[in-house]
This record gives C-alpha cells, structure tokens and sequence, in this order.
C-alpha cells in the first residue's frame, strides 16, 4: 500500500508550493514532480496522525457557493495556460473548505496516477454531483474543460442565489414561529404556575380562558418536550421516507406545490432549476438523454422528476420534448410552448435559458411580495398569541374583589 507524503517544490518562476501525495517513496514523488517541471525542496513521509485533524460535531459539508467558487478558480487557472495538476496543487492551497480541499487533493492524486478529472470526481458522488462530472466529461471530450468549468461555476452561482431568495422570503417566518413558541414555552412553564398559586390561594371560580390555560400551564412539563420529541421524531421520518419512497416523496411535494401562498413560490422554483440544468447541460455538450437522466435527479421535484421521465422516453421514442410536458399540469403552456419553438428553431438551451430567467424574476418578486406580507401578519399572530395568553391571566383581576370576598 502506498504512503502519502508531504512535499514543497519551487515552481519555474521560482514560487514554493506545498502539498502532498500517495506514492511508493520518496524518489517516486521525486521523480512525479520533476516530471510537472517543479523543483523538488523537501520530502518527508506524513504521520499517520496529522495535528491538523479537527473535532466536528457536525460533518463538514460541501455547498453551492464552495463548488461555485471552485469551478471559477479551476476554469480561470486552465484559462491562463497552467496545468491540470498545477491547478490542482493550488486549489489544494488556497481552499477554505477543509472537506473540499482534501477532496481536491484526492483528485490530483488520481489525476497524476492517470485518471481523467471526470473519473476521478465520480469517485467523490457526496462532493461532486453527477451534473457536475457530466459537465466535466464533456468538457475534457470537446477540448473545452475551462469554458464548461465556467459555465458549471455560473450555473451553480445562479442555483445559489435561487436558495438565498428562498431562505430570506422564509427566515422571518420561521424567526418570528421559533420567538413565538419561546415565549409561549416561557409563560407555560414560568409564569402561569405563579398566578395559579394566586388564583387557588384566593378562592371562586375562574374565567374559562383561564381555566383552560392554567389547566394546559399544568401540564406543560411534559407536553412540552413530548412536543418537541414529536416534531423532532416526524423530521427524521420525513427524511427517511422521503430518500427511501418515491411514492410518498410524489405524494408530499404535490401538497407541496399545492400550499397556499408558499405553493407557487415552490412551483416557480422548481421550473426555473429544471430549465435552468437542462440548459447549461445541452450547451455544455451533453447528450440529450443523458442530460435529462441528470435533470430529472437534480429538480428536487419528484412532480418535476416523473415529467422529466416522461419527457426521456419520449425522446428516446423519437418524439418532441414538449408533447409529453402537456399531460403534467405543473408545466404552464408558456414553457410548452418555448420548448416546442426551441426544439423546432434548434436552440432550445437558448429557449430554456430564457425561461429560467422569467422565472428567477418571477421569485424576486414573489419573495418581495411574502415578505411584505408576512411581516404583518406574523406580528399580528405574535401579538394574538402573547396578547390571549395575558388577557386570560388578567380576567380574573377584574373580579378580585369579589374573589377576596
């Protein structure tokens, strides 16, 4: 089994780099690197145990905006004439990422041992989807490894701004839901009992609303964290089911794309990705079946999923992308309609393209619109809930005297 080691090299215009790699020993990597026109300075074998290993109680993951940046660094270095491996060596460096970083270094290695960058990524499926690998094969067969790089960094810059509309049309209503609960949990648990004490101390009968909230205050300690169990227990299984069963993962987002308000917000989102991929995918030299296989795991739509199916076999048949898109109601006949002119006209990425833009529009401007309303009305639910919660307490101040009587 090979040994990894540690190295730092002068380059031809005399910078040091450093970094590391698997190899027989030390004149193999010796022998490795003269051969990429780098000057060797120092070898030494890695320790089986690195000091530089971190605790995490979370796994580190890689996102968007990480593999945003990646490709845009890689396409800008290939741009500029360096090699696959140079390239390698310096995204290795100057990757905040740690995940990522030793992904990367992953990939020199089997870059260097003879492998193309494509079947080196489809080793790595939890880091480098397979839109990305594909976009990447198809860059290294039409000799265009730095344009698809770009475009791939585009894509993903696009998807991610996509995300953070979302995340800011939905942050204030889950705020103001989690400050809610909180205080709700607070009262229950802390401030009820108190007046309680009062109320049984001084006698008579108690108002309804009062009534029902001390009786729900008194049994708050274990409704409480059974409600958290409960949400924290159906989130789990939520996921479970949803990664395991394509039937029920059908089932939960046409209810989904059914909800009032948030509805046509997640439609309009999944439209602009589906549109969006196929796109870049088509220009990118991707064929057309293969590229809807990938669309279709990619919309994060099962509804979308199932028509972008419907829409390979049909192609695989000989037909039209977009007959098969008229017996699913989640595509308006908008987007029909400019896929039959895009297939009709040959430029159906350039048809896609525009469609996707339409919709990005449409979810900045749904966004605005949520958020001008929820503002309201989530303040208008807060104050209810506070407000019934305080006005229960104090019905029975109205008739103290008679209760101290």
């Amino acid at each position: 089994m090979a040994d990894a080691y540690a190295y730092r090299v002068r380059t031809a215009d005399g910078r040091i780099l450093s970094g590391s790699m698997e190899a027989d020993g030390e004149a193999a990597v010796a022998s490795r690197l003269r051969s990429q026109g780098l000057v060797p300075v120092q070898i030494s074998k890695e320790a089986k145990v690195s000091l530089k290993m971190e605790i995490r109680l979370l796994p580190q993951r890689v996102t968007l905006k990480d593999l945003a940046i990646f490709s845009r660094q890689f396409a800008t270095m290939i741009d500029s004439g360096l090699s696959l491996i140079r390239a390698l060596n310096i995204l290795v460096e100057q990757t905040e990422n740690p995940k990522l970083a030793d992904t990367i270094g992953e990939l020199r290695n089997d870059v260097q041992k003879g492998s193309s960058l494509s079947a080196a990524m489809s080793k790595h499926p939890k880091v480098f989807p397979n839109l990305f690998v594909s976009m990447v094969r198809a860059g290294e067969t039409g000799g265009q490894l730095d344009a698809v790089l770009n475009k791939v960094a585009e894509g993903y810059e696009k998807d991610y701004k996509l995300r953070q509309k979302i995340k800011s049309a939905l942050t204030y209503p889950a705020v103001v839901t989690c400050i809610a609960t909180l205080l709700v949990t607070i009262m229950l648990i802390f401030v009820v009992p108190t007046f309680a004490q009062m109320f049984n101390s001084l006698g008579g009968e108690l108002p309804l609303p009062t009534r029902i909230l001390v009786t729900v205050s008194a049994q708050a300690r274990f409704l409480v964290p059974l409600a958290i169990a409960t949400f924290v227990g159906l989130f789990f299984l939520y996921r479970r089911v949803r990664a395991n069963n394509a039937d029920m993962r059908l089932r939960f987002d046409k209810v989904k794309l059914r909800l009032p308000v948030f509805g046509d917000l997640f439609k309009k989102v999944a439209l602009s990705r589906f549109t969006r991929t196929l796109a870049l995918l088509l220009r990118s030299g991707v064929p057309v079946l293969e590229a809807l296989d990938i669309v279709a795991d990619t919309t994060g739509n099962e509804v979308i999923t199932r028509a972008a199916g419907d829409v390979r076999e049909s192609v695989r048949s000989g037909e039209s992308m977009a007959e098969p898109l008229t017996r699913h109601q989640v595509f308006p006949p908008m987007v029909v309609q400019m896929i039959g002119v895009g297939e009709d006209t040959g430029a159906l990425d350039d048809m896609l393209d525009k469609v996707a833009d339409f919709y990005d529009q449409e979810i900045e401007s749904t966004t605005e619109s949520l958020t001008a309303l929820l503002e309201p009305v989530m303040i208008a639910v807060l104050g209810g809930v506070v407000g019934s919660m305080v006005i229960a307490l104090y019905l029975p101040m109205f008739k103290i005297y008679d209760l101290i009587k």
